[in-house]
């Protein structure tokens, strides 16, 4: 199956919090999207990996995922080596998105700055014909995504473009609600307190979106930053 974006992103519940609205919106356009977890999340203080499968599989429901996989890779321990640079080179050739979102290139959790450089280097590597890799026994052929963003996780970096989430806010909420045991919920007021499970942080996404979408006339935004210089056809295509 061919996808038309696929976010790569090393937590499960990273992709809902830092592009969920973005997916809905794309879902609405009638795009193919799908998710890949780099990591089961299996070092997070509250859950288990078990219960953290169970809550992505809820969420890709919620965002009406075309694809959603896990590589199972370390939590905490994963390299930016050959190794897993091939496992990512792989799955994009899989599915040969037009466009893959990843990880905030940097951020309080250094899993993720570093998930966005393995990103980074295998969507760059997946377009060299001499790399070799197999999918069911069949050599697989080179693809190279045409752009690729990283999303704004907790630490602010000033964006380089802001899209407009705001018919798909609560679908947003309700993927981010998917996870239980990760995020604020009083259910589970006798688990250990973390960064993430606090109303405060609920009131944190939804302030950054806010100021987000103050800078475009909009209610809720999600932000986005490219390494590429990005084209558009006319002046008048922005606002």
């Amino acid at each position: 199956m061919k996808l038309d974006v696929l976010v790569i992103a090393v937590h499960p519940d990273d992709a809902e919090l830092g592009c969920s609205g973005t997916l809905l919106k794309l879902k609405a356009e009638g795009k193919r999207t799908g998710i890949i977890d780099l990591t089961r999340g299996e070092l997070g203080t509250r859950g288990t990996a078990e219960t953290r499968d169970a809550e992505a599989q809820d969420a890709a429901k919620v965002l009406q995922l075309d694809v959603r996989e896990n590589l199972c890779m370390r939590d905490g321990f994963f390299l930016n080596n050959e190794e897993h640079q091939l496992r990512i080179i792989e799955k994009i050739r899989q599915y040969q998105p037009e466009i893959v979102i990843s990880n905030a290139i940097d951020d309080r959790h250094p899993d993720h700055g570093r998930a966005a450089s393995l990103v980074n280097d295998a969507v760059f590597l997946s377009g060299l014909r001499k790399i070799s890799t197999e999918l069911s026994g069949q050599k697989q052929e080179a693809w190279r995504p045409r752009l690729l963003f990283h999303f704004v996780q907790s630490s602010y970096i000033k964006p380089d473009i802001l899209i407009d989430i705001t018919p798909y806010w609560e679908g947003k909420l309700a993927s981010i609600a998917a996870y239980k045991t990760q995020f604020y919920n009083p259910e589970l007021q006798d688990e250990h307190q973390t960064f993430i499970s606090t109303p405060d942080f609920a009131r944190f996404v939804e302030a950054r979106a806010r100021e987000l979408g103050k800078n475009i006339d909009a209610a809720y935004a999600e932000a986005f930053t490219c390494k590429k210089l990005l084209a558009v056809d006319s002046l008048f295509d922005l606002r």
